[in-house]
């Protein structure tokens, strides 16, 4: 089947498979569209569950947080990370209920050293400009603090799924920056790949003091069977433990299979 071929095929199967609420939103920089996005992950069995297990990685890698530690998620949007980790001050570029905060991840409104950690899922590929989100990170983290988030992977099987059945753009071969305005309607999956594997020595150059502790691919097929925010669920909802527990088979094949990334790091 030729490349073109392929492509008309996948288009057809999303397509066909597409939820009614998705295809409502035809503006992502809405923050109706978040708060639709918010009704999904909790209307979906499969979904729900992917994500509560994405907060629970968020907080291990938190450890122990004393009851004074700042926490800060950014990208809060339509998530529920306060059934996690409560005390969590949770924010979004987007007016959107139930966030703490608004503002721009490039320019946040944090004291120098001020913020033990920062959480994020699916944020990062979405920044514009990461080398001034990264030293805003590095300005309001105190020392030993924490960033930690879960991004796509470019894994094999990560970078067929991203770029056949996700609207996003999927570029490795790009550099750091994320052309366009819209905060979530442009991005580059492949972004966090790009500045923490690919060009980890000029990561390290730049940020000396940031420090990375992790990238590991996990997660290789929950949340495609979830079907994200924009495809119908593929499995019911009894089904997850047997695919939670096919997951935990594969997990020496993560390196290939894993569709998204856990991504540490540690300011020194």
């Amino acid at each position: 089947m030729s490349p073109g071929a392929m492509s008309f095929l996948m288009e057809m199967v999303v397509g066909a498979l597409r939820l009614p609420e998705s295809r409502a939103i035809t503006n992502l920089d809405d923050p109706i569209a978040t708060i639709l996005h918010g009704q999904i992950i909790r209307r979906k069995p499969f979904l729900f569950r992917v994500y509560k297990e994405f907060y629970r990685r968020l907080a291990n890698g938190l450890g122990a947080v004393g009851p004074d530690s700042t926490v800060v998620e950014l990208g809060s949007g339509g998530g529920f990370i306060k059934e996690v980790i409560p005390s969590v001050v949770t924010s979004d570029i987007l007016q959107v209920p139930d966030v703490d905060i608004r503002f721009s991840a490039e320019r946040m409104p944090f004291a120098t050293e001020s913020v033990d950690a920062f959480l994020m899922i699916n944020v990062f590929h979405h920044v514009k400009e990461p080398r001034e989100f990264l030293r805003e990170l590095d300005r309001t983290l105190r020392p030993r603090g924490r960033i930690l988030m879960i991004e796509p992977s470019n894994t094999v099987w990560g970078r067929f799924v991203s770029s056949h059945f996700h609207h996003e753009d999927f570029d490795p071969t790009s550099g750091w920056r994320v052309d366009g305005q819209g905060p979530l309607s442009q991005a580059n999956g492949a972004l966090p790949w790009i500045v923490f594997s690919r060009d980890r020595a000029i990561f390290e150059r730049e940020f000396p003091r940031l420090r990375i502790t992790a990238v590991e691919p996990h997660t290789p097929l929950k949340y495609l069977i979830s079907g994200g925010l924009s495809i119908r669920q593929l499995l019911p909802g009894s089904c997850y433990r047997l695919v939670d527990g096919l997951e935990y088979l594969l997990r020496p094949f993560n390196r290939w299979l894993g569709m998204f990334y856990y991504v540490a790091l540690s300011k020194s």
